[in-house]
């Protein structure tokens, strides 16, 4: 069965911002190569213009968030939903929530609306406590509104069976192992192999940049830090303006050159990863299939993915420990090896592609041959 199916929820393909929109780019690709219809929707003030990027339809809507701020989500949201009912696709592939949930009411009753449910947004400490609350109604919203679930995370899955009773289906993130040609990337790198610590995301609290580089400023390292990762923000101008002193740390900015973040990646001596809230995090995932030794926040996401193949830390405090202690001996190696092993077979792309379609087929057929099931809400 070959069915049309819509992406909705991300700023659009090919991506130039976050995890939304790195999965709905390999997803919608592979959906297209297995003879599915696709389209993906996009915003108006996305670099990308054409009407179709690797057989995969684009629909370009406007956006006024460069306006209005974090509002124009919602607006954006709704025209990419009013523009979806008029095309009567058989599958709305809903990436989040956020913005999206509140129009639940206009979701086309005729086509099968799937939610990724994303990772618990409302705990993430850079919003207020009004905004927190919001989130857990929109929330609430998307599960009341959606027909099926897919949670990127067994954590994310156990937390949606308990809270509302329902059995979202778990597809994590994929990454693509680290390439020959990826690998000639490393010997060309400005900086000596293992030279160095290495920390890649958003300049968010959440994120725990500032507990990574305070443990490392108080350290006895003669290495180098580097921070990619824009730092235009408020949070970002406020890390980079405490730790300014420090000349061992390097903000290099966003980097979107994928080989080259590879390759930096492959060289450090240890990658710190402090994401705390969120699902399969994909920047882990890459740091995985790059062959790089990870120390990561301790939390039930990053430890449902790295087990024990990985260094942990907590505060400040762990993190100085592990900068002035952490060797790359033998059982490192076999740290970094078994993360390896686990993109082969886990989290490789093609294997969570196969599963988004197995979803999708399995979610519209249920819907076209039997009553609606409806959920009780907890």
């Amino acid at each position: 069965m070959k069915l049309r199916v819509a992406i909705l929820g991300t700023r659009g393909i090919p991506n130039h911002y976050g995890g939304f929109e790195h999965i709905s780019e390999y997803v919608s690709e592979g959906l297209v190569k297995r003879g599915h219809s696709v389209t993906v929707y996009n915003s108006h003030n996305h670099p990308y213009k054409e009407a179709a990027w690797n057989g995969v339809r684009i629909r370009h809507c406007y956006d006024p968030e460069y306006l209005i701020g974090a509002a124009g989500q919602f607006v954006y949201d709704f025209n990419c939903l009013m523009d979806a009912r008029k095309r009567k696709f058989d599958v709305i592939l809903i990436m989040g929530y956020t913005s999206s949930s509140v129009w639940g009411r206009l979701y086309p009753s005729k086509s099968t609306i799937i939610t990724n449910m994303d990772g618990l947004e409302w705990k993430r400490s850079k919003y207020s406590p009004k905004v927190q609350q919001f989130l857990k109604y929109a929330e609430h919203l998307a599960v009341k509104y959606s027909k099926f679930y897919i949670s990127d995370s067994l954590v994310i899955k156990s937390y949606l069976a308990d809270k509302y009773k329902v059995d979202s289906c778990y597809i994590p993130y994929g990454a693509d192992l680290f390439s020959e040609a990826e690998r000639e990337q490393v010997s060309k790198s400005d900086a000596m192999k293992e030279d160095y610590f290495l920390l890649m995301a958003r300049m968010e609290p959440e994120n725990n940049i500032e507990t990574i580089l305070d443990g490392f400023n108080n350290s006895n390292s003669q290495k180098k830090f580097k921070v990619l990762g824009d730092t235009s923000n408020r949070f970002g101008q406020f890390i980079t303006h405490k730790f300014k002193n420090d000349d061992r740390i390097e903000f290099k900015g966003s980097i979107f050159d994928t080989a080259k973040v590879r390759a930096m990646q492959n060289n450090s001596y240890l990658y710190f990863h402090g994401h705390s809230v969120g699902g399969t995090n994909p920047s882990l995932l890459e740091a995985m299939a790059s062959e790089a030794l990870i120390a990561a926040h301790n939390n039930p996401f990053n430890k449902s993915v790295l087990s024990t193949d990985a260094f942990y830390f907590s505060d400040a405090n762990d993190v100085r420990s592990l900068v002035e202690n952490v060797q790359r001996h033998e059982t490192e190696k076999t740290m970094v090896n078994n993360n390896l092993r686990k993109i082969k077979y886990q989290f490789n792309w093609e294997r969570v592609i196969d599963q988004y379609e197995k979803f999708i087929l399995e979610s519209h057929y249920n819907l076209s041959h039997e009553p609606r099931i409806v959920f009780s809400e907890g």
